[in-house]
């Protein structure tokens, strides 16, 4: 009979119980795919006697997750507590040097460390497959690393944190607040324990920040991503894209240019028309642009128990084929450091102030925006309150150097209350 590979789960979570129940329900099909049955040897999470909705009985307990990296009954480490440091990477590094593969679901950390993992997996011989770290149960890890490996990736983009979207989608499709969405979506349990690594944009630019290592070849650089969350997005900015055909979405793109690598996520103004303008509640999209392939769009839940846990088996199942590839898709020791750069690819931008309501307010704004180079393509003004009065601007192609020049200049005209909400408008 062929042997088995053997797992060891760290984190029994939402995605952990969901990984044993796919080992137990579907131990056939999994060994049919496989070419050789998956079993789970030993387990490890905080609390032991926590009720999961799975059997654990024939599974040996560690307290540490350490120990159980370090098992002599474990082939393959299975990594699912998250955090970007602590237990998680001593565990990963401890099944390393005890020559195990691993799988793991943590973007934290591999945005934080995959390099120097990468390194120490591949120097070992072993293996770090991560799928179930970006995007949920897209494929997406396999799409770039397999699927189109011969081609040159000209951008990767898209929507990587489904919390934002449906926080986003609730608003406009409800006229609501982002405050009272916001605690709608914490009452759901849609937003980690931390809420800013969703709201703030950094959950979804750990997943970034890994895509693009793929994508341009280089050094997982999270460090040098803009970051920009929703927390100033506004019904009334929602409202006025949606007047002007456009939908606002916490975006991702990474693109490698002649200054560097760009990557930002950020809250953009994108067609309504378009896949990403079209993306409803807590969904994942990302679209990949390839020199032969052109432009491939992918759609999905990118988060939940079944999802996640789909993306994790189907590591484990290429593991247990045989099949091999470098954790970036080509040896890490050969990866470059990147030359980040700050985006400089002119776009429309979408601004929103509040003017001191009096003669001659718009001829200062319009004057500073003048000074900075950036030409008007549409001015509104919308109702006024007791002493302010809301105005949007929207301008041609300009660079972002040249916008934050413009909103420096506001401080001084003495008519722009507070500061200015900036959005980008990306055509895609």
């Amino acid at each position: 009979m062929t042997t088995p590979l053997r797992i060891g789960i760290a984190g029994l979570g939402t995605v952990g119980a969901g990984v044993v129940k796919i080992v137990q329900s579907r131990a056939n099909l999994i060994a049919q795919r496989g070419g050789r049955p998956v079993t789970v040897t030993a387990v490890s999470a905080r609390t032991r006697d926590k009720d999961r909705g799975v059997d654990l009985s024939a599974y040996a307990w560690e307290d540490d997750p350490v120990a159980l990296a370090r098992r002599d009954d474990v082939d393959l480490f299975v990594e699912l507590m998250g955090g970007s440091d602590g237990p998680a990477k001593a565990a990963t590094e401890a099944a390393i040097a005890a020559g195990k593969d691993v799988v793991t679901a943590n973007k934290a950390m591999l945005a934080v460390h995959g390099q120097a993992l990468a390194e120490a997996a591949e120097a070992a011989g072993r293996v770090i497959r991560f799928e179930a770290a970006v995007a949920g149960g897209i494929p997406v890890v396999k799409a770039l690393t397999e699927g189109l490996a011969g081609n040159q990736i000209t951008r990767v983009m898209g929507v990587m944190n489904g919390t934002c979207n449906y926080i986003l989608t609730r608003m406009e499709s409800e006229g609501l607040p982002y405050a009272k969405v916001f605690e709608e979506a914490h009452a759901l349990g849609y937003l980690e324990a931390d809420p800013t690594l969703d709201v703030g944009g950094i959950d979804a630019g750990h997943k970034l920040s890994l895509l693009a290592a793929i994508a341009f070849g280089t050094q997982v650089d999270f460090a040098a991503m803009e970051l920009e969350g929703i927390e100033r997005i506004s019904i009334d900015d929602i409202r006025h894209a949606a007047d002007m055909g456009f939908r606002i979405k916490l975006l991702g793109v990474a693109q490698m240019t002649g200054r560097g690598l760009e990557q930002r996520m950020s809250p953009c103004l994108v067609p309504a028309a378009s896949p990403l303008g079209q993306l409803e509640g807590p969904t994942n999209m990302v679209v990949l642009e390839g020199d032969a392939v052109g432009q491939i769009v992918l759609r999905g839940a990118g988060a939940g128990q079944g999802p996640t846990a789909s993306a994790v088996m189907a590591d484990v199942i290429d593991i247990a084929r045989g099949f091999r590839i470098s954790t970036f898709g080509q040896p890490a020791a050969g990866l470059e450091e990147a030359r980040a750069a700050r985006a400089s690819a002119a776009a429309p931008y979408y601004l929103r102030m509040e003017l001191v309501d009096k003669p001659g307010a718009l001829a200062k704004v319009a004057a500073v925006l003048g000074e900075a180079g950036i030409s008007i393509d549409r001015m509104r003004q919308y109702r006024h309150s007791a002493s302010t009065a809301p105005v949007l601007v929207v301008t041609h192609k300009t660079t972002r150097d040249a916008l934050d020049h413009a909103r420096a200049g506001f401080a001084g005209t003495g008519v722009v209350v507070g500061e200015p909400v900036a959005i980008r408008i990306e055509q895609v």
